[in-house]
């Protein structure tokens, strides 16, 4: 991991990189009251996170030096809290023009609500966590792992793609996407008006695509996804009925054959 990330300090007024922790995101959260040391889009990395959680309490894991794990606290949100609902997309969106600038000629896009995909493979997971008046966003990319540490066969890294990462750069572009979209979304007090709403339709993979959501309660909705609402929520098309999903699993259903 690059020791000093110089671009990444020109963007953010505070960047901290420790050799290893828990959770970066649980760090930065304990670190919220300190609203003058730790002022908005305070940042937080390390490459050796050994207890990270990703969406439903999952656990995510990596070895050391194979990913880059940032959390950036926000503290200028919009006053509606239902347009905070967009900040783990803007993180998404944000995050994927910073991949998609270091790996061209691949397909990076957004999943719903919250992972980063390249040619449809999981390369970054995020994780927005509300404390107190503020909200840790938490990022985990996956730099300088290879094909053999890759979880699962639907997830990818630089390094499995032949990619050297600059990590500085990466950071500092997303850092600095992600303080604009959250500026904006504040400013604007809607996804519409800030150009947020667009900015994540142009880049949802799941947009258009047949999916299966798992539902609270065990609940299973298959159908088209067709946009998002003002909310954020993905609105799928099942049974002759439109369902706005604020929360859920939803995985993408690849025909036979394709």
């Amino acid at each position: 991991m690059s020791a000093e990330f110089p671009l990444s300090k020109s963007v953010v007024p505070r960047l901290e990189s420790v050799a290893s922790t828990g959770s970066t995101n649980a760090d930065l959260r304990a670190r919220a009251d300190d609203e003058a040391g730790w002022p908005h889009l305070s940042t937080l990395i390390t490459g050796d996170q050994t207890a990270g959680r990703g969406r439903l309490d999952r656990t995510w894991v990596a070895p050391d030096g194979a990913a880059l794990a940032v959390s950036v606290l926000l503290r200028a949100l919009p006053v509606d809290a239902a347009a905070r609902g967009w900040i783990p997309l803007a993180a998404g969106a944000a995050m994927a023009a910073a991949v998609a600038a270091q790996l061209p000629g691949h397909e990076v896009a957004v999943k719903w609500p919250n992972d980063v995909l390249v040619d449809g493979r999981k390369i970054c997971g995020i994780l927005a966590e509300a404390t107190r008046d503020a909200v840790v966003v938490g990022a985990g990319v996956n730099t300088a792992m290879t094909t053999e540490q890759l979880p699962v066969p639907t997830a990818t890294s630089f390094a499995a793609l032949g990619a050297d990462v600059d990590e500085d750069r990466l950071l500092a572009a997303y850092l600095e996407r992600l303080g604009a979209h959250v500026s904006a979304l504040a400013a604007n007090g809607d996804a519409a008006a800030s150009g947020l709403h667009a900015a994540v339709t142009a880049v949802c993979a799941t947009l258009g695509q047949e999916v299966r959501v798992s539902l609270p309660a065990g609940r299973i909705l298959e159908g088209t996804a067709t946009a998002l609402d003002p909310q954020g929520r993905l609105l799928v098309t099942a049974d002759g009925a439109e369902h706005a999903i604020s929360a859920g699993d939803v995985v993408h259903v690849r025909p036979a054959g394709s």
